[in-house]
């Protein structure tokens, strides 16, 4: 197995073509986004922070339909996102985000269109997140006193 994906890998890299993105997902998120950053991929699931006319927002993308998903009480016009994060089944989104002056850690439950703060203790500020597949733990930079830490929370 580990043979054959090495002999894979050599080939591609000897053929010139190079890396491509695929077309149709490619287009799909193009219209429906001036620019996007922060991409984050579970098996059928995108998110990543989009804008489109000067206004940044939080999207998540069906990657078996290119369509984006509704996400009620999620995008507020008073935040801006800094970071997101899906897990395997896209039902839970983490999220790092702005508002009125202060950085916030955000848990939004999709199935029932919840938005939580999670309060971080010790206290500090949130930078990135990585959700794991099941949804339930997440590792979160945090800067404390003028150094980056990262830490593992166990989520209900």
């Amino acid at each position: 197995m580990i043979i054959a994906l090495l002999a894979s890998l050599s080939l591609a890299s000897c053929s010139g073509s190079g890396l491509r993105p695929q077309t149709a997902i490619s287009s799909a998120l193009q219209r429906s986004a001036d620019s996007r950053r922060w991409p984050d991929l579970s098996d059928r699931w995108m998110v990543s922070i989009a804008s489109r006319n000067g206004r940044e927002r939080i999207e998540l993308v069906d990657l078996s339909s290119g369509s984006p998903v509704p996400l009620p009480g999620l995008n507020q016009a008073d935040a801006q996102p800094v970071s997101v994060s899906v897990n395997a089944d896209g039902d839970r989104i983490a999220l790092v985000r702005q508002r009125n002056g202060q950085t916030e850690l955000n848990l939004y439950r999709r199935n029932v269109g919840l938005l939580q703060r999670l309060p971080l203790e010790p206290a500090g500020v949130p930078r990135n997140v990585s959700l794991d597949g099941s949804g339930r733990l997440l590792a979160v930079q945090v800067s404390r006193r003028g150094q980056w830490d990262v830490d593992l929370i166990r989520l209900p």
